[in-house]
């Protein structure tokens, strides 16, 4: 079976590729802060394609662990749930 090369499958040597070169080019333009910037978002490009943990999965763990906790502090105190109709009529 002849297996071609897919988009996806040269998506990520082209994007460290192309991140080294702004580095390059940022570097020899004496940016040197925008080429650390870059070789940090190429630090971040293998570790997410190594390991599979992206920032959005960390978000995303984040703002279910905070929607658990306030759940719980809800339930311990018995504590009903946010009603906007009885906050309209507490400000007129």
């Amino acid at each position: 079976m002849n297996k071609g090369l897919d988009v996806e499958d040269l998506l990520y040597p082209v994007s460290i590729v192309v991140v080294a070169l702004f580095a390059f080019v940022l570097n020899q333009n004496n940016n040197s802060k925008l080429a650390l910037l870059m070789v940090a978002i190429g630090i971040y490009i293998v570790y997410s394609h190594e390991t599979g943990n992206t920032v959005t999965d960390f978000k995303n763990n984040m703002v279910n662990s905070i929607n658990d906790g306030a759940e719980d502090f809800t339930k311990s105190y018995d504590i009903e749930g946010y009603d906007a109709s009885k906050a309209k009529n507490a400000v007129k």
